[in-house]
């Protein structure tokens, strides 16, 4: 990494606020966007600056694509991973069942994500 993590940080809060004018605040692009700045607080280890987004783009990926989508098992299991991280194993173990339960339905427990 070149250090340059406040232009980043920047350029994905940027990159957010676009997608919410253009597209509008509860859009499915919009989660990808909150999801983008999430990934990197975590990597930064901003883990309490993580959260929020995660649990907003879970929010929308929930109310625009439907509670059983892959896209809600891999929110879910964004989340799951940041709670694990900070050692909330009781928060984390459900995201990441509920997460399994998603993909092995809509995916079918041999395909890759399950495995994840």
């Amino acid at each position: 990494t070149q250090g340059r993590y406040s232009e980043a940080e920047t350029l994905y809060e940027e990159s957010l606020r676009i997608r919410k004018k253009q597209l509008g605040a509860d859009h499915p692009d919009v989660a990808n966007s909150l999801n983008n700045l999430a990934s990197f607080y975590y990597d930064q280890r901003k883990y309490s600056e993580a959260e929020a987004p995660y649990q907003e783009a879970l929010r929308i990926m929930k109310q625009q694509l439907g509670a059983q989508h892959p896209a809600v098992a891999q929110s879910l299991n964004n989340l799951a991973v940041l709670y694990h991280t900070q050692a909330k194993y009781s928060e984390a173990e459900p995201l990441y069942q509920e997460a399994l339960r998603i993909r092995k339905k809509q995916l079918g427990a041999d395909h890759p994500d399950v495995a994840q």
